[in-house]
């Protein structure tokens, strides 16, 4: 929406007490992403377990929050989104505390499925709940969410590592202890949500992949995602750090995914298309798991390789999940829910390979073969290369004022949004075609 010329537009920053109680529980809630990362070796070590069985703490996480995501709008499309947070934050309150206390790597495996099951409630739900209470519309709501995708992601390993260099018990307390000043928050601050008119099928995300461009977008977010997390999850296990330099080094990573991801990559995709960014990036990504397969024994070209990855895992988690939005037909809620099945079963089930190869056979066989599922993502995406263009070119030129009408269709999906966040999201849309 425009403002009167000389008019100075609202901070994304100054907002209601709701907002910030939701943001400050997405910081904690993509802090879990990166958290763990900085004590595998310790927990390996401290309870015998084997690399394969640790990486399963990442396997547990992801799948169920893969499977969790497609009855994620069933759920809040029945209770409501602030119910829905609140289901979630609780359930991550529980079982991080419950890993935490858990005296089995089995135990920390089971409890981190639970983990991963809130987490999908509240990820599913917390920027339409944001976007509904933010001031300045739909554009500052991402800012913020944003925001907060970036500080959780790079603070979570340096978080991990600091108490998990007391103890590899600490991150787990230390996120039930944070997530449950969020829960308070949400519940004092946050208001009441009403029910959607309309209830979402469970079987709305599944039906979805019909969608030809959904479909292959979100194999490209699957292969991609198996790339990364081979980096991600098994990366620490070639460094010989403490936790707290494996947190020091994964907060570095986490920096640039930020800084990439909320800055790096509308810039260019607006100088050079969402196509050719993503081809490129895909293709260093490539390069970087080619670099550490090369050469898995040189801890020095595996900490530079990985932090300097962080700039591109940046992009590529902007830009793809951005392609998928922009070309699909399908509601923007379930194609998120469709999108975020698919892509975190590859990241789920990624470490998990990579630590069997490695004891099958090497260090450099699991990122060899990251660096093939990656350019084979960058194939799949080629498929849908001018659907991609003609997104681009429709962002770029005029359009009629049809756009906000169809805009308030797709955006009346998201469940649990008040009607001026509505009409609010649909205004931008329109002005971004206009």
């Amino acid at each position: 929406m425009s403002h009167p010329q000389g008019a100075k537009a609202p901070s994304p920053f100054r907002q209601p007490r709701a907002v910030y109680a939701v943001g400050f529980a997405c910081v904690i809630s993509f802090m879990g992403i990166g958290l763990v990362d900085p004590i595998l070796p310790a927990l390996a070590s401290k309870l015998k377990a084997s690399p394969s069985q640790v990486e399963l703490l990442f396997t547990s996480y992801l799948v169920v929050t893969a499977v969790a995501m497609l009855v994620t709008g069933w759920v809040s499309s029945r209770i409501g989104a602030k119910h829905t947070l609140i289901a979630g934050l609780s359930l991550i309150v529980v079982f991080a505390a419950l890993a935490g206390s858990s005296g089995s790597i089995g135990g920390i495996v089971g409890f981190r499925a639970g983990w991963g099951l809130g987490n999908a409630l509240f990820i599913a739900t917390s920027l339409a709940v944001i976007v509904g209470s933010a001031s300045g519309g739909f554009a500052g709501a991402i800012v913020l969410y944003e925001t907060a995708l970036g500080l959780g992601i790079a603070s979570g390993p340096l978080l991990g590592g600091l108490l998990g260099n007391i103890s590899w018990r600490g991150p787990f307390f230390g996120v039930s202890a944070l997530m449950l000043v969020a829960l308070v928050a949400t519940v004092a601050w946050v208001p009441a949500t009403p029910r959607p008119a309309r209830r979402s099928s469970i079987r709305e995300p599944i039906l979805a992949l019909r969608d030809r461009n959904l479909r292959r977008t979100s194999v490209t977010g699957l292969l991609y995602n198996w790339g990364f997390f081979t980096v991600l999850g098994y990366s620490p296990f070639l460094m010989g750090l403490s936790p707290l330099r494996l947190g020091a080094v994964f907060c570095g990573w986490g920096v640039l995914v930020a800084v990439f991801a909320v800055f790096g990559a509308p810039m260019l995709k607006t100088r050079f298309g969402t196509a050719r960014t993503l081809y490129v990036s895909l293709f260093l990504v490539a390069a970087v798991l080619a670099v550490i397969g090369a050469f898995p024994g040189d801890k020095r070209v595996v900490i530079v390789t990985v932090i300097a990855s962080g700039a591109l895992i940046g992009l590529n988690n902007t830009l793809v999940t951005t392609a998928v939005m922009s070309i699909t037909r399908v509601p923007r809620s379930t194609a998120s829910a469709t999108y975020g099945f698919v892509r975190f079963i590859g990241g789920g089930l990624a470490p998990y390979t990579a630590a069997k190869l490695v004891e099958r056979y090497n260090a450099h066989v699991p990122f060899l073969i990251g660096m093939v599922t990656v350019l084979a993502g960058a194939v799949m995406l080629s498929t849908v290369r001018e659907a991609l263009d003609a997104a681009d070119s429709d962002e770029a030129q005029p359009g009629p004022s049809v756009e906000r009408d169809e805009a308030i269709a797709a955006v009346r999906q998201v469940p649990g949004l008040p009607e001026e966040a509505i009409t609010a999201e649909a205004d931008l849309a329109a002005e971004g075609r206009s």
